[in-house]
Formats: C-alpha cells, structure tokens, sequence
C-alpha cells in the first residue's frame, strides 16, 4: 500500500505544484484528511518536491543553461540594458532573495503555524477571488522582454506568499506578474523560473535533514517512486499549463480553488 499511496502523493504534487491551486494546501489536507503512516513524515514531502524539481530542471534546462550563462558573462561584460539574458538571469537570481530568506528564517514558524486545513480552505478562496478580479483589472499585453527590475521584485515579494499552504507559489506569482501587465503564459514562465532558485535551496537543506535520518531500504524506495512520479507528472503540468494560458484567463483555477475550499470547510465542520 505504501507504494501506491507513494504514487498518488507524486501525482497530487506533480499536478497541483505548477498548477495555480497550491501543492502545500493539496498536502495538508491529504495528510490530515487520509493518513499515509510513514509518507506522513518531513522527507517524503522533501522527496515530492525533489521530484518537481526535477520536473522544471528537464522542462527549462535550455533556460537554465542560457540565463546561467549570461549571468557569468554580465560580472565581465555589463550590458543589462542590450542583453535580455542578462537581465532575465539578474531578475530572477534578485527576485529569488525575498522568498529564499523568508523561508529559510521562518521554515519552523510556518512548518508549526501554518499547516491548517482552516487557513487551506481559506486561503483556496481568497486567492481564486483575485484571480477573478485581476483577470478583470489588468491588461495582458506585455511579454517577458518588457519586465523591469521593479516588477522582477513585486513578483519576487510575491512568492514570500507562497510559503502560506493554499496560495499557491505559481498561482500568486502569476497574479502579480498580470499586474505588471504581462500576458498570462509570459507571467507563468517567469514565476516558474523564479521558483528554481528557491526550490533547489529548500530541497539542499531538507535533504540535509532526511539524509541525517535512519531510513530502511525500503523507505528510501518508497521515497524514490514518489519523487519519479511527481517529476513526470510534474513535467506535462508545466507543458500543458503554459499551452492552456495561451489562450485561456485564469478563471476555472478559481471556480475549483473554491470548490476545494468549501468541501475542505464542510468537512471540518462536519468531521
């Protein structure tokens, strides 16, 4: 049962991660709603997210390589102003800053304070809300070429939100990317190249702390089925929702966001 419980786990986190309606609020509730034993615990979560990681690394790895690239080559040759891929890879290693320190000062304070289905449910809403409003508010003209050093960090203070289960790291990102004007699926490439930085330091550090832990052989595959499958899953989220926002505004995340958060309240009303 641990491995197919392993696997659905993987795909919950493949799905919900890059999609706009929060893998952390996916996983609050399915741990506190079902139960999986020993998946229960701190590493097989660091062990999704590996997975997911791994998901963006594939997907981007041409992007990675380009704005890793550009990076070196603005300390010797500054040209910020001419080099799109200058500036991209100065924006998303600055806009990365506020969501890593956040979360590495406060893991303990959200990890203890944060995970309730209340809040879950809540958040869920609130967030579908203003993907309605900002859907409504702002024009969706610009690409990524237009995005200055001021949008690069709203979008950056943005994703500080996502630490919240039930915001959503995508789905806040892009809401403040629309803000800055930029088309959807232009906003969606930016929040999940700016999540690479904060993921891979959250994941270094989490592992550090599983490594320390005496897990059998069979935990550590257990861990390895869940982390492949939310990579592969993790992989077509990403393909199909910069396709969808294309051509499609943000308005059925919101409908389930709030349809996911009044079952989770009418459970813990009832339950």
């Amino acid at each position: 049962m641990e491995f197919i419980n392993s696997i659905i786990l993987g795909v919950v986190q493949g799905v919900t991660e890059f999609l706009p309606i929060s893998s952390s609020g996916h996983l609050v509730v399915a741990h506190d709603v079902l139960g999986f034993g020993f998946i229960d615990n701190l590493s097989f979560d660091v062990a999704l997210h590996v997975g997911t990681l791994v998901a963006l690394l594939f997907f981007f790895w041409k992007d990675i390589v380009k704005y890793i690239v550009a990076f070196g080559q603005s300390f010797a040759n500054w040209d910020l102003k001419n080099s799109l891929d200058q500036r991209l890879s100065w924006f998303i290693f600055i806009g990365s800053i506020p969501a890593g320190f956040f979360g590495f000062t406060f893991e303990s304070v959200i990890d203890e304070k944060l995970r309730s289905p209340w809040l879950v449910a809540v958040l869920l809403i609130a967030v579908g809300l203003l993907f309605l409003l900002f859907e409504r508010l702002f024009p969706k003209t610009k690409e990524l070429e237009s995005l200055g050093l001021k949008g690069a960090l709203v979008i950056g203070f943005a994703q500080v939100l996502a630490l919240m289960p039930g915001v959503s790291r995508s789905g806040i990102t892009i809401l403040a990317g629309l803000a800055q004007g930029l088309k959807r699926q232009a906003a969606a490439r930016f929040s999940f190249l700016l999540s690479i930085p904060v993921v891979l330091g959250a994941g270094l550090k989490k592992m550090f702390d599983v490594v320390q832990e005496q897990l059998s052989a069979n935990e550590w595959l257990v861990l390895l089925v869940g982390a492949a499958s939310s990579a592969v899953v993790g992989f077509y989220a990403i393909k199909y929702l910069l396709k969808y926002l294309n051509s499609h505004p943000l308005n059925i995340f919101a409908y389930y966001r709030f349809a996911l958060g009044a079952v989770i309240i009418v459970y813990l009303l009832v339950g």
